[in-house]
């Protein structure tokens, strides 16, 4: 029996970390922290996306996480993320991976995950 991404990730507790430390780094990352540093003065609507993070990576790598966010296309709709940006925050993603010790085949799953996403948040 194959172990779920969910569990590979750390489960709950793992991906709350996870997803914890890439917010930081898109706050540190000079190509992308324009679009996240405001939230630091609007701690609920961080926590809120954060929280609904936590669920979209939980439900989609197997988890109990019912995700309660709105689907991708309409929550990144006028923020016209380009590809240069999609690509720092991969990228970041990954730093936070390789940081918790994350095993290639499931960081490769997380890159087909984010792959997929990628045209429901370029450019709406």
């Amino acid at each position: 029996m194959t172990t779920l991404l969910y569990d590979r990730l750390g489960g709950n507790s793992g991906i709350t970390q996870i997803v914890n430390d890439v917010v930081e780094e898109h706050m540190n990352n000079p190509a992308i922290n324009a679009r996240f540093i405001p939230f630091r003065d609007h701690p609920e609507e961080l926590a809120n996306i954060k929280k609904h993070t936590i669920e979209f990576f939980s439900a989609g790598s197997g988890g109990p996480a019912t995700y309660s966010g709105k689907d991708m296309s309409t929550a990144h709709t006028g923020m016209n993320v380009n590809r240069g940006e999609y690509m720092h925050v991969m990228e970041d993603i990954f730093r936070v991976l390789d940081k918790h010790n994350i095993d290639e085949d499931s960081k490769k799953e997380v890159l087909a995950i984010l792959w997929s996403l990628k045209g429901m948040i370029i450019s709406k």
